[in-house]
């Protein structure tokens, strides 16, 4: 069975619902800069999808013990009680959270409204590619200068 199924038998509607209200809690929208959360069906369905290995078991189990510690489901919950939850949730779940977070991040950032948001074209890097503003070259002049310290072989 590969990972893209795993994952999403994993995440049944429950799961998804508090996974939902999670990332909301960790990347709110931003309406200043027109940035949306990372709650948007996109980039929940990216996230869920882009989970490979262990992941989709460890975060599922994290959000099942997620509800378990509250009167109420996480999604049900204001967002300050959603708050004090996700601060708990980071002492005790860390390495679950840091496996969540860190495919999270992948997925928001090649979001094309998060892009746009960012004043980037939604669009590959290639072929075009980014302009990339230049810096001072100068600054790699003493390294250029100094004494080989390695040995020739």
């Amino acid at each position: 069975m590969n990972d893209k199924v795993i994952a999403s038998e994993t995440f049944d509607s429950q799961l998804r619902r508090t996974l939902v209200a999670l990332l909301d809690t960790m990347i709110p929208a931003n309406e200043e800069f027109n940035a949306p959360s990372a709650g948007i069906d996109d980039i929940v369905n990216d996230v869920i999808q882009s989970m490979s290995h262990d992941a989709p078991l460890i975060v599922g189990e994290m959000l099942a013990r997620l509800n378990e510690q509250s009167s109420a489901r996480f999604e049900e919950l204001d967002e300050a009680a959603r708050w004090d939850l996700f601060s708990e949730l980071q002492r005790t779940e860390g390495h679950a959270l840091r496996t969540l977070s860190g495919v999270l991040l992948q997925c928001y950032y090649r979001n094309d409204q998060v892009l746009e948001s960012l004043g980037m074209e939604a669009r590959s890097p290639f072929p075009l590619g980014n302009a990339v503003e230049q810096g001072d070259w100068s600054l790699l002049d003493p390294v250029r200068t100094r004494e080989p310290f390695y040995r020739e072989v």
